[in-house]
């Protein structure tokens, strides 16, 4: 796997900060990443460019003149597609906004969590590559094709954040933001090898982030390392009247959990997410990774998490029901892709069908089927009922254990068209992921390792902690990181 030059996210604002290197230097290695790895990689949609240089170059001056900088001063970020960008194009990945066109959707505002990325020092890379509206966990379902995993251009990166997941395994930004509604930050860090995390529903604004289901979706970073991602998460972290949604509650100094250690910490091991039919080449390395946690003074603890068998059903009616609601603004009328038609009704069908794509259009009308009427209180008041058995379980999981530590995804990374065509097996590949997300807990993907074959690829160990345990999740991934870096020297 590639390495950024300049060290992490950390090292990279430090030495910005110290004047050890310039933050226009910085900015033009990452843009000469992307040109030279891009185009196999479709990590990237639409790529900054002079607008990030110019953003550099005022930093400098900003140094310069002795004004103090941000925490992440001089840092390259990529910006998934599905959150609003002043000045780049944000389309989703959908040809109902644009997508693939000489004319896609540009916002005329930051999201709220671009605008603090911004406030923080650091430059927006460009717009990160991902599944249609977030829907998908390989990107194959964009308009833009693929996003492609660095160690095997024939596999898929994960999704829907693959792009944002790619941007930081190939090096060609130390950090990136993806959003999670069922796993999208979390499957594509472990299938790539980075750090993923999903926050507290809550924790970080989604205005300004496209919607796909709105009790679900959260925006989290993308790192090379465990303290990136901490600081990262503390510059977006936090209040946004713009978010009605939005936890007033301080934020926690997650980079200084990094380093507190394990010692006395209860690690909950739920035997669900370990069943018979889990491949070998996940459960070794995530076996391995709890050992470390063990050998660093934590305590592993079987717990039980006996509704965690219903998630994905649940989830696969809550998230299409949210998101045919939030998908019915795409008409044609208002902004993005507008076909012709006799009348609004022809013209409403005409747009959507052009617009939206195969996997879209399956869990619009899937969604659309569970809201109807006779059909609400059997599928989406039923969801709804286990989706609080869901979280009871973690309610009373937390209240014997600290955090909960399992596989992040069942397999390594999967070939791309592997799943495509058999949806079933494609949402399976989120069944470790879902119960956090309908929870609405913290969680985090840490690189557990890598395994399978003479040419291994990398496997994630999933960290989930109580709402606004993100510090906890941090000290515990830290202690994993420290554990596999000893080994590695």
């Amino acid at each position: 796997m590639a390495t950024w030059p300049f060290g992490g996210v950390v090292e990279t604002a430090e030495r910005v900060g110290r004047g050890e290197v310039s933050a226009e230097e910085v900015a033009r290695a990452s843009l000469s990443a992307i040109e030279a790895e891009n185009g196999e990689l479709g990590a990237y949609v639409a790529v900054a460019g002079e607008a990030m240089l110019r953003e550099a170059r005022e930093l400098d001056r900003r140094r310069a003149r002795g004004e103090a900088l941000g925490p992440l001063a001089g840092v390259p970020v990529g910006i998934k597609d599905a959150l609003c960008t002043r000045g780049l194009p944000t389309t989703c990945a959908s040809r109902v906004l644009g997508a693939g066109t000489a004319r896609p959707w540009s916002p005329p505002y930051d999201a709220t969590v671009v605008a603090r990325l911004r406030a923080a020092g650091a430059l927006v890379a460009g717009k990160c590559n991902m599944d249609e509206f977030a829907m998908g966990s390989s990107t194959e379902t964009g308009a833009y094709g693929p996003a492609r995993h660095p160690l095997d251009r024939a596999r898929t990166a994960g999704g829907s954040s693959g792009g944002s997941a790619v941007s930081v395994a190939a090096a060609m930004t130390p950090a990136a933001l993806g959003s999670d509604t069922g796993g999208s930050i979390r499957q594509p860090a472990s299938f790539t090898g980075v750090v993923g995390v999903k926050p507290t529903y809550g924790r970080v604004s989604r205005y300004g982030l496209v919607a796909f289901a709105s009790s679900l979706d959260q925006v989290g970073p993308f790192a090379s390392d465990v303290r990136g991602a901490a600081r990262v998460l503390g510059a977006i972290a936090g209040h946004d009247a713009l978010d009605s949604t939005s936890l007033d509650a301080p934020v926690d100094d997650y980079e200084a959990a990094c380093g507190r250690g394990v010692e006395g910490l209860r690690v909950g091991v739920p035997e669900e997410y370990f069943p018979a039919e889990l491949a070998a080449e996940v459960a070794g390395p995530v076996r391995a990774a709890l050992a470390s946690l063990e050998r660093a003074g934590a305590r592993l603890c079987p717990i039980k998490l006996p509704f965690t068998r219903h998630a994905v059903a649940a989830y696969y009616i809550i998230a299409p029901a949210e998101a045919s609601s939030n998908l019915a603004r795409f008409d044609g009328v208002r902004y993005g892709l507008r076909e012709p038609g006799r009348d609004l009704a022809s013209l409403y069908g005409a747009t959507r069908a052009r617009g939206f794509g195969l996997e879209v259009r399956r869990r619009i009308m899937i969604g659309t089927y569970a809201l109807s009427a006779g059909y609400y209180d059997a599928y989406y008041l039923k969801a709804q009922k286990v989706r609080t058995l869901i979280r009871r379980d973690f309610e009373a999981a937390f209240r014997e254990v600290d955090l909960i530590a399992a596989p992040t995804a069942p397999t390594v990374a999967f070939r791309l068209g592997e799943k495509l065509d058999d949806p079933l097996t494609m949402y399976l590949n989120d069944v470790f992921t879902l119960p956090a997300s309908l929870a609405g807990i913290a969680a985090l993907s840490v690189p557990a390792g890598r395994a399978g074959g003479e040419a291994p690829l990398p496997v994630g160990l999933q960290l989930m902690a109580p709402p606004l345990g993100e510090a906890t999740l941090f000290r515990a991934a830290g202690a994993c990181e420290a554990a596999a870096r000893a080994v590695a020297s």
